[in-house]
């Protein structure tokens, strides 16, 4: 099912999400379904429960969006599609890797984030089979991003002071609602 997707100023998307009760299987498989419906609709590459409305420790990402890019270097994660259950990041390393971002909460706004290039990652898989993983590059980006939500971190809070004052106003009308959109969103500031 496609849910409506949470906008830049919904509290829970500030919040640190609760690790996923493992013994809610059946609840567990309908997020996860919801979450990949939902992405596609909106033509994501990745989604958080949170940015759904959902405060739980996972998420999915389906990396082929990248597969034209001419410095996509890694060609074995091309077609993957992956669920990330109660993930942790065990080690962020690398270079700097400066690279402009978007996101489904925060439509029609990327700009340049930086970000460690590779690391290791532990979560569960939608099997609840334990997984580790190192990746770099745009999957390491898009790992990055998505937990990032799970943590109550938003792309734009990894901006300077002057970038994020520049987009502010822009941020506050996404809060309210006035933008143009082609997925339905869900807006806590919208004025009735």
């Amino acid at each position: 099912m496609i849910r409506s997707i949470i906008a830049y100023g919904d509290p829970v998307l500030k919040k640190k999400a609760e690790k996923i009760d493992l013994s809610q299987t059946n609840e567990l498989k309908l997020l996860i379904r919801d979450l990949w419906d939902t992405m596609y609709n909106a033509k994501g590459v990745g989604i958080a429960a949170p940015q759904v409305g959902v405060s739980k420790a996972i998420f999915v990402a389906d990396f082929s969006f990248f597969k034209d890019e001419d410095n996509f270097f890694e060609k074995e994660l091309i077609n993957m599609k992956q669920v990330f259950i109660n993930p942790v990041i065990v080690k962020e390393k690398g270079e700097n890797f400066t690279y402009p971002e978007g996101c489904l909460s925060i439509p029609n706004i990327s700009e340049n984030v930086v970000r460690k290039s590779s690391l290791k990652i532990n979560f569960l898989d939608e099997n609840l089979i334990l997984q580790e993983m190192e990746c770099s590059g745009i999957i390491a980006r898009v790992i990055q991003h998505e937990y990032d939500h799970l943590q109550g971190v938003l792309f734009t809070d990894k901006l300077s002071y002057k970038k994020r004052k520049y987009l502010k106003e822009e941020l506050n009308l996404i809060s309210i609602g006035d933008i143009e959109v082609k997925y339905e969103m869900s807006f806590f500031n919208k004025p009735d």
